[in-house]
């Protein structure tokens, strides 16, 4: 159905363009904010990957999905940015002050929310197996799919997947240990 809303969009029917963001934005969202590992940023990559998309949709031809064409688009909005961040000077080396408190919160207090230890997870993972294990286990593309969008071959993608499980086990694994050698401190308690 996407597809078929994009070839509508393509052909100048707002509604059918106004379905295809609808469609694909949260997608979109979340591969461009685990691709660039800056979900406060993912806003403006979003808009800028509909923008490229919007302007080059009447070329687009149907010969892949749409849904596998704007992720190809939004790889590269990701990959540009983060070459324009590289020549760019750097002002600090810390991250803004709620990405640095996320990544210190301890998974032992209540309310931690897992989303954001998933993410810890995720950012520590090369840029390569982050994408290939975001496309295919978090957004649910098929390899095959993903491996277009990634511009590699099927075997690839598998093969980043798997080792990206394999890390992401591993750290668990870690944190579980780590956790387990933690002694409670009891309030009050007199010592």
């Amino acid at each position: 159905m996407v597809t078929a809303w994009a070839l509508a969009a393509r052909g100048g029917d707002a509604e059918a363009v106004e379905q295809f963001i609808r469609a694909t934005q949260s997608d979109v969202r979340r591969y461009v904010a685990r691709l660039s590992n800056d979900p406060q940023g993912a806003d403006d990559l979003v808009q800028e990957t509909y923008l490229r998309a919007l302007r080059t949709l009447p070329r687009f031809e149907g010969r892949s999905s749409a849904r596998t064409w704007l992720l190809t688009i939004a790889r590269r909005t990701v990959v540009d940015r983060l070459r324009f961040n590289a020549a760019r000077p750097r002002l600090s080396d810390t991250d803004d002050w709620q990405s640095a408190a996320e990544r210190a919160q301890c998974a032992q207090l209540p309310g931690f929310d897992e989303g954001v230890a998933l993410s810890q997870l995720l950012d520590r993972l090369p840029y390569e197996r982050r994408e290939a294990f975001v496309l295919t286990q978090m957004l649910g593309l098929p390899y095959a799919e993903a491996a277009l969008v990634a511009g590699c071959p099927v075997g690839t993608v598998r093969s980043r997947v798997a080792r990206a499980r394999e890390a992401l086990i591993g750290q668990l694994e870690t944190a579980e240990r780590d956790a387990a050698g933690r002694v409670p401190v009891l309030a009050g308690a007199a010592g």
